[in-house]
């Protein structure tokens, strides 16, 4: 059993589906937990239910845009409370409009929940975490955002962003023991909406993803992973990079390069980089072998 005793974590968006089920199970397995919801309301009545259930919580009805509230939260918890080892940054909201009809105000704001309100919380946890030498971090991604999705543009771009974000933190953090990941769920909830029949919608309870949460944030946790999750399924999503060709100079390059398109699509030597710089290594390596083999 994963065992979270003794930890503090703070879940946001946490007044109900996909957080409500994060922080429950987060309760149960002995975490006390910080339910955050810019509702107070609701954030309340998960509270009612972790304490009801013996665990230990209390509500923030602080806005993951507002910096100054976000850090007000995390003084509050560390009052109470004296440590933060679990952040969930799960808050999110939807405005779907295709590209066309998308008005960039609601293309700002959605970024400046998801990446900004995640941005903001690692910040405000970040030095605290550095100091203990331990943390375990979830961003919250999308199958938008990794693959793409019609009418999704600001949530795509802003949940691929987490992506890159979690990447960097994690290789950041590693020297400090704080490991961080990205949880990418498919559930019924409001965000969904009506878009899949009953019975389909029936089998994507927002209690199925939740166990993906806890194997994130146990002490023995991976780091730099993408965990899909979604009607009790499990999979992992990579970024990665194939092996390619190497064109050199000349006029004819672009021709050359559509004319090997295959190769450099070709999968079968594919590999995940673990930092930024692999590709810029990679493509100096295959410069640097057909120098040599020119000469």
């Amino acid at each position: 059993m994963i065992d979270l005793t003794g930890r503090v974590a703070i879940v946001t968006g946490a007044g109900s589906g996909l957080g409500r089920e994060h922080a429950l199970l987060l309760g149960r397995r002995g975490a006390k937990v910080v339910v955050n919801d810019m509702n107070a309301e609701p954030a309340q009545k998960v509270v009612d239910e972790i304490i009801a259930a013996g665990g230990e919580a209390f509500p923030s009805a602080a806005s993951v845009t507002d910096f100054d509230a976000v850090q007000a939260m995390v003084a509050e918890t560390l009052q109470r409370w004296g440590q933060i080892d679990i952040l969930v940054n799960n808050a999110g909201i939807i405005r779907d409009k295709s590209f066309a009809k998308m008005d960039l105000a609601d293309f700002r704001l959605v970024l400046d929940v998801h990446v900004m309100g995640a941005a903001n919380c690692c910040k405000a946890v970040w030095d605290h975490m550095r100091e203990r030498k331990y943390g375990r971090i979830v961003m919250t991604t999308s199958s938008s955002g990794l693959y793409g999705n019609f009418g999704q543009a600001n949530y795509a771009a802003a949940k691929m962003g987490l992506v890159g974000l979690m990447l960097t933190l994690a290789l950041e953090g590693a020297k400090y023991n704080i490991r961080v990941n990205c949880l990418a769920p498919t559930a019924a909830t409001p965000m969904v909406g009506d878009l899949f029949p009953p019975e389909q919608l029936a089998m994507l309870q927002p209690h199925r993803v939740s166990p993906a949460v806890l194997a994130l944030v146990r002490e023995d946790a991976p780091t730099r992973v993408v965990l899909a999750a979604g009607g009790g399924s499990f999979e992992t999503a990579h970024v990665t990079l194939t092996e390619g060709v190497f064109l050199g100079d000349g006029p004819d390059v672009a021709e050359r390069l559509v004319e090997r398109w295959e190769e450099v699509m070709d999968r079968d030597n594919e590999f995940e980089p673990d930092t930024g710089f692999r590709q810029l290594e990679h493509e100096l390596a295959k410069a640097e072998a057909a120098r040599l083999a020119k000469n």
